[in-house]
């Protein structure tokens, strides 16, 4: 079987936070473990709907650096909030974005991409990019 790229979709309050959550593979098809991964950033961004490849950046959360073992389990949980009921194999990835001092989703009625990005850091695949990808609707 292929791995396939997929967005998660997801909705957030205007000026609220969120906690996103998934089950990210490496390029061997196994789930990756923090030490697979030398960094990590994440960026939102407001989306066009009209322009599929027009976004902004939402000020203060372009191009954040992450620690991997932060974001990055060792091992795939089941905990909540996952919904074990439909995916019973779990989660490796896991962050809330921190709103503290700029909103994430400051506009209802936009559609917003969080977006991140794991450099790989050992093996044959050192330096290749994971994208991890949420689509938010903001109300």
């Amino acid at each position: 079987m292929t791995q396939q790229a997929a967005d998660i979709y997801g909705t957030a309050f205007k000026n609220g936070s969120l906690t996103l959550m998934a089950r990210v593979l490496g390029y061997g098809g196994a789930p990756i473990h923090s030490a697979d991964i030398a960094a990590a950033v994440y960026s939102i961004y407001f989306l066009d709907d009209d322009e599929a490849d027009a976004r902004t950046p939402v000020p203060g959360h372009q191009d954040v650096s992450l620690t991997p073992a932060a974001v990055v389990l060792d091992a795939l949980a089941t905990g909540p909030p996952w919904d074990a009921t439909s995916d019973p194999a779990g989660y490796n990835f896991l962050h809330t974005l921190d709103v503290s001092q700029h909103p994430a989703f400051p506009v209802a009625g936009v559609n917003c991409l969080v977006e991140y990005c794991l450099t790989a850091g050992s093996g044959g695949e050192a330096g290749q990019p994971i994208l991890v990808r949420f689509r938010v609707n903001v109300i």
